[in-house]
């Protein structure tokens, strides 16, 4: 590992091998609509760390990170833990959009306009 990388670390390499083969139904949807550069000509990365932390996607071009909320980012411990990692990525320069599951099955145009919105030059 190269001194002071931030990105795609070593010691992370299993853990994010195994969730790209284990998308939950959500994040499988959305991988569909991100990927092969299709939205925008942006290129999405599905399962990229970043410090000791995995996100569910991550455009470089933007520092956008998109992370897919389930039920168990609504209990009082996991939004603390939330918030905190939130603070340290976007200290780093990152942007990140958080959207509820239900929202990808319900309203998938919609998620795609409000992360093409947070795109720097359109």
């Amino acid at each position: 590992m190269r001194q002071n990388q931030i990105k795609n670390v070593t010691y992370l390499k299993d853990r994010r091998k195994n969730l790209r083969r284990n998308l939950t139904p959500a994040e499988a949807k959305l991988w569909t609509m991100l990927k092969n550069a299709a939205l925008k000509n942006r290129k999405f990365r599905r399962q990229h760390s970043i410090q000791n932390y995995i996100v569910d996607f991550y455009c470089p071009s933007e520092n956008l990170i998109i992370e897919l909320d389930g039920q168990g980012h609504f209990n009082p411990d996991q939004s603390i833990n939330d918030a905190d990692r939130d603070k340290s990525l976007i200290a780093l320069g990152n942007t990140i959009l958080r959207f509820e599951i239900k929202l990808i099955f319900e309203t998938p145009d919609l998620v795609l306009a409000e992360i093409e919105r947070h795109f720097k030059q359109q």
